[in-house]
């Protein structure tokens, strides 16, 4: 497991300069936008194409093909592999194009279904469409994306497609920079700089397939049977793998009713929530998957403990994780993004859907692990069915809460949601025999409570209050949250060293 752990650990370091740069770019577009008209129309704008990626491209995709890739790897000649994947990257292309062609010409209705309330606004409707109509494309070119980095992890290599998601904040960055302050609507040229990153995406990735001998033409070959099964395998897993984004689209639909700027604080607090699932939940996910498709194709008996290895590194991480956004849910918003047009009313009310996006941490993690347990096995109906469940209990409960509560009902109810998906997933998997729960999880959990229930009360009494946090020049203030972040990560895994916790003896050899 240590090598496991290790490659879990290259992938979250280069997905952490990833998401670093996502909070260098968020702290530009709140300055830049703050939680006004073109904030809103471009986080819809750019939801709209993120959606259809996971339902389409890099969520469902990933989860039929690679296990399919792993198999012809293990059992098939490499002729046969390199046939497979040029006519998965053909009929991909052609059907992403179709897609993308429609997405473009029906952007009005897109807006309309996804943020009805922006009707009552011309100016803020016309923007959203536009900006749509702008970013739609980088559908095709995240799925192309996505396509490589699935080849790519399938041999082992993690380290690419992990870092490839830079040049997307690098070229909104650049865009927002150099660009908007002297465009005419500074949304318009953001959009574009979102298109630029996901090009720079795919050129990157080229060299990487070419080494390993993977750069194929694409071709529209017929009969191959493991187009067939991706084909059969993605339609259900379009919707498990995206149940989270079906969620944030219900959200929003719901957010642009009932209160103006709703959208912009969901935006900016599911931001910081993304830092740990992006980093560590997606590196575990995009290690295990690989992993798990090949010892359930050699019914290997070390898949269950696989599956029960990631568990607890999931609860290890995501637990703490948790702990710290809860604490410090309003220095962190007023830390990093509370400058230029972004204000402090806006941070607190982002702060309200912190906390309730936060209570979502583990489940989403313990998805993002349980899911591949399924797709290792080729089984993509049964995440589907649970993530039905899953979205409707979102919907039930956001439409319950939302006017009372406003983001912080609508953020809750994607964490209930989820967590109610990660415990289908679970029992199930316990009951079918596929994963039996190892020793030690009692005193397991009891330790790395103990030590992030102590962790969060000197978070709490080590943190000013938020009048003088407002008072603070920048450099104070990132001093200071950088301070109470390592104190309280050091002195989680120093408690957790102090009870002798097994796992961190993985940690150290590496």
């Amino acid at each position: 497991m240590a090598v496991l752990l290790g490659n879990v650990f290259r992938v979250a370091g280069n997905t952490f300069v990833s998401r670093l740069l996502g909070f260098v770019r968020d702290v530009i577009l709140a300055h830049l936008f703050g939680a006004g008209m073109a904030a809103d129309a471009f986080f819809v704008a750019q939801r709209i194409p993120n959606l259809f990626r996971r339902l389409f491209g890099e969520g469902a995709f990933s989860q039929s093909f690679v296990p399919v890739l792993s198999e012809y790897l293990e059992k098939r000649s490499p002729e046969e592999t390199r046939v497979f994947i040029a006519d998965v990257t053909g009929w991909l292309t052609l059907s992403l194009l179709i897609l993308t062609v429609l997405g473009i010409l029906a952007a009005s209705l897109f807006v309309t279904l996804l943020a009805p309330g922006f009707l009552a606004d011309p100016a803020k409707f016309a923007l959203t469409v536009t900006l749509t109509r702008i970013t739609f494309p980088y559908l095709l070119l995240v799925s192309l994306v996505a396509l490589s980095g699935g080849i790519l992890n399938s041999l082992g290599k993690f380290a690419v497609p992990a870092f490839t998601p830079v040049f997307l904040n690098l070229g909104i960055i650049g865009a927002a920079l150099f660009w908007a302050p002297h465009s005419q609507e500074p949304a318009i040229a953001v959009a574009w700089g979102m298109i630029f990153g996901g090009i720079a995406q795919l050129l990157f990735q080229i060299p990487a397939l070419a080494r390993v001998g993977q750069l194929h033409w694409p071709r529209l070959g017929r009969g191959d049977p493991g187009v067939a099964r991706v084909l059969k395998l993605m339609g259900p897993a379009a919707f498990s793998a995206s149940v989270a984004q079906v969620n944030l689209f219900l959200n929003t639909i719901l957010a642009s009713l009932v209160g103006a700027n709703v959208v912009s604080y969901l935006y900016y607090s599911d931001r910081l929530v993304e830092f740990p699932l992006g980093v560590f939940g997606v590196a575990l996910g995009t290690v295990v998957l690989p992993l798990l498709s090949r010892q359930a194709s050699q019914n290997s008996p070390d898949y269950p403990k696989t599956l029960d290895w990631a568990l607890r590194w999931t609860w290890l991480v995501g637990l703490p994780a948790t702990v710290g956004l809860l604490c410090l849910a309003e220095p962190l918003l007023i830390s990093l993004f509370r400058y230029g047009a972004y204000t402090a009313g806006d941070a607190a009310q982002s702060a309200r859907s912190l906390l309730g996006y936060g209570l979502g941490i583990v489940p989403i993690i313990a998805a993002r692990v349980l899911a591949p347990a399924f797709y290792a096995r080729q089984d993509t109906r049964t995440p589907m069915r649970f993530a039905l469940i899953s979205v409707g209990v979102n919907v039930l409960v956001s439409v319950a809460l939302a006017w009372p509560l406003q983001q912080l009902g609508l953020a809750l109810a994607t964490s209930l949601a989820a967590l109610v998906n990660a415990i289908l997933l679970y029992r199930n998997l316990q009951q079918v025999g596929h994963y039996q729960r190892q020793k030690g999880w009692p005193l397991f959990l009891l330790k790395t409570a103990s030590a992030a229930l102590i962790m969060g009360l000197v978070l709490r009494l080590a943190q000013a209050e938020t009048v003088q946090w407002l008072a603070w020049s920048v450099k104070q203030r990132l001093l200071h949250l950088l301070l109470l972040v390592l104190m309280g990560f050091f002195l989680y895994l120093a408690i957790l060293w102090f009870l002798r916790l097994p796992e961190l003896r993985q940690w150290r050899r590496q």
